[in-house]
């Protein structure tokens, strides 16, 4: 895909979630973010949205918690790029890709933001704080 066309790929995601309002929203209980690079790109405009819509909400990775959004569940992307060089170490020295095992992630994060419960007027139970990797306050 060339430049324009990834401008005008942003440009249309940009729109289409200015576009949404969260009166969009009603009748939704909560939302799970799935993870997806124009989610990613767009993660403050994807969580002002759900926390303007009042949604409780669950993001993919511990940047959208950094950024407000109200809990994160995913793999932790700081191993996974740490045991991918690994990989890269190995191909380096003669090792062919495809002789490589498939490695799934080893090492998830669980991050609860308690400020965004807090603006959401959402009351996260004790079982669901002692089990979070960390809690944001």
């Amino acid at each position: 895909m060339g430049l324009g066309n990834v401008r005008r790929v942003e440009a249309e995601s940009a729109a289409a979630l200015s576009a949404l309002r969260p009166d969009v929203f009603s009748g939704v209980g909560g939302v799970v973010v799935v993870p997806d690079g124009v989610f990613y790109n767009f993660r403050r405009n994807v969580i002002a949205l759900l926390n303007g819509a009042h949604l409780p909400a669950i993001y993919p990775e511990r940047d959208y918690a950094d950024d407000g959004g109200l809990m994160t569940y995913g793999a932790n992307v700081v191993d996974n790029f740490r045991r991918a060089a690994g990989y890269v170490d190995r191909i380096l020295k003669g090792v062919k890709p495809g002789d490589l095992p498939i490695q799934e992630p080893v090492k998830f994060d669980f991050v609860v933001n308690l400020k965004t419960a807090k603006d959401l007027d959402l009351m996260i139970p004790p079982a669901i704080l002692a089990r979070a990797d960390e809690v944001i306050e």
